[in-house]
């Protein structure tokens, strides 16, 4: 990861965002805008991420703006937490870098009827239960296996595949964005390769920044929509970060080598490699979005196979049924997709592939994508930050539609590289850091704890801040954690 600071240009635009102008590269189509309070813009220009923004504003048919979020920081051709609409009648492309190798990574939340005080004397065999059963850790297997025949099947059909075999319930489909099934998913386009990779990694977390947390409703900041959400103050609820393991890395992975030197054939110039694309009617340009859709299904499948089985962890501690226990689908969120949608982009509408890489979907309410029971307060946004100190759950505003193509923030965002975080750590026990704090962690090696330490992250309540202040997403709770397991 690069660490030189980024000395471009940086206007301010509003208190919550700034400008890189189209004049800094000549390649670049239109400006670059960077979402980021006062207290986040040193972070924000102490590596390349910004110049990445910048680079994006060269892609053809880019709309409106290279947007990032506050949570920026460098990645794969795009920045972690970038935003980029294209529109194909304007020779728009598209890029896996803007998607990023873990497609459709995402979050997902889980209410009960189980308070804090609940569950105290329960907590440390709950997470040790929880580490037991569900499966995690790198290239790790479960205990769900499926051949390549019933792959295709479930990355065809989402989660209504798995409802099929007792998996699922309507009410975790309805509550799934785009209730977890992209048309025009293309199974058999993914290679044998990544469906070798993916056969029994459906149903597990993986490594990184990957986890599955206890949490308890900390504080509420919008009665009206927390009491629609039915979350409460104390309440536990379960919120899973995961996506679509080896499989999709291996589609993305797919895609980039059969994307090398086609930017060239369509005459198309980059200033990064790594933003490597195809028209998005370009055969290499359909075969990619077929085989990304096929892997986001399988994403969703993944979160649906890893919350039925933390309910089943949740009956054997607690004696009753996950129904008794009220442990309802809040709602689940991608975070690294592209996605065909209609937006209106300087008074014209348009329908434009929005690249979503480290950015969470945030519909206003009324929205036509927006669950009924959300309609009034909008679309539920879920915000993950790190082990020690709080996620967030927020709603879609319509300033996301006017400035962000519907889009927000996607967690804390990295402010200290892996193996900067493991040279942070040496000499210490994070796990017992965390136990000071009242946090019970599990994982499967110290490195992958220190890799994951609070102070690697950004402080989500900046994070938060920006993007309310901003008016894309507005604040509804705050969630502590109390255990959490990863790989």
């Amino acid at each position: 990861m690069p660490k030189q600071a980024y000395n471009g240009p940086l206007e301010r635009v509003t208190d919550y965002c700034w400008r890189i102008p189209k004049s800094y590269k000549p390649e670049m189509r239109v400006d670059g805008l960077i979402y980021a309070g006062e207290a986040l813009i040193d972070q924000v220009r102490s590596d390349q991420a910004p110049d990445q923004v910048a680079n994006v504003a060269t892609l053809p048919g880019i709309q409106l703006a290279s947007l990032a979020m506050p949570d920026i920081h460098w990645g794969y051709g795009f920045t972690i937490g970038g935003v980029c609409a294209t529109d194909p009648e304007e020779g728009g492309v598209i890029s896996p870098g803007g998607v990023g190798y873990d497609i459709n990574c995402g979050v997902r939340l889980v209410r009960s009827r189980l308070h804090y005080d609940d569950i105290q004397s329960h907590l440390a065999p709950l997470v040790d239960e929880l580490f037991k059963n569900v499966p995690t850790g790198v290239g790790r297997g479960g205990r769900y296996s499926f051949s390549h025949a019933e792959l295709r099947e479930l990355m065809g059909q989402g989660p209504r595949w798995l409802q099929g075999r007792g998996l699922a319930v309507d009410r975790d489909i309805e509550h799934t964005e785009a209730r977890g099934c992209l048309d025009g998913a293309r199974p058999d386009l993914v290679s044998d390769r990544a469906l070798q990779r993916g056969a029994n990694q459906c149903g597990t977390l993986g490594s990184g920044n990957h986890f599955l947390e206890v949490q308890a409703v900390d504080e509420i900041f919008d009665a009206r929509a927390a009491e629609v959400m039915g979350l409460t103050e104390g309440m536990v609820c379960v919120m899973i970060h995961s996506g679509s393991r080896g499989l999709g890395y291996q589609v993305c992975d797919d895609a980039l080598r059969a994307l090398r030197g086609v930017p060239e054939k369509y005459g198309i110039n980059l200033p990064d490699r790594q933003l490597a694309c195809a028209p998005v009617n370009s055969p290499e340009g359909t075969k990619y979005l077929g085989a990304m859709r096929a892997a986001a299904n399988y994403a969703w499948c993944n979160r649906q196979l890893l919350m039925w089985q933390a309910r089943e962890v949740f009956e054997t501690i607690f004696g009753e049924t996950w129904q008794d226990l009220g442990m309802d689908l809040i709602y689940d969120v991608a975070h690294n997709i592209a996605k065909f949608e209609q937006h209106r982009i300087e008074g014209v509408d348009k329908s434009v592939w929005v690249h979503r890489k480290g950015a969470t979907r945030a519909f206003p309410p009324h929205h036509d994508e927006t669950p009924d029971e959300y309609k009034e307060i909008g679309q539920p946004v879920l915000i993950p930050g790190d082990m020690g100190r709080a996620s967030w759950v927020l709603v879609g505003q319509p300033g996301s539609m006017e400035q962000t193509f519907g889009t927000t923030c996607h967690g804390a965002g990295r402010q200290m590289s892996r193996a900067a975080a493991v040279r942070h750590a040496k000499g210490r026990r994070i796990d017992r850091e965390l136990a000071d704090k009242g946090v019970i962690a599990r994982a499967r090696s110290w490195k992958g704890l220190a890799e994951e330490q609070p102070d690697a992250y950004k402080n989500v309540d900046l994070v938060v801040d920006t993007v309310h202040h901003a008016g894309l997403s507005k604040r509804v709770a705050r969630m502590r954690p109390l255990g959490v397991i990863k790989g």
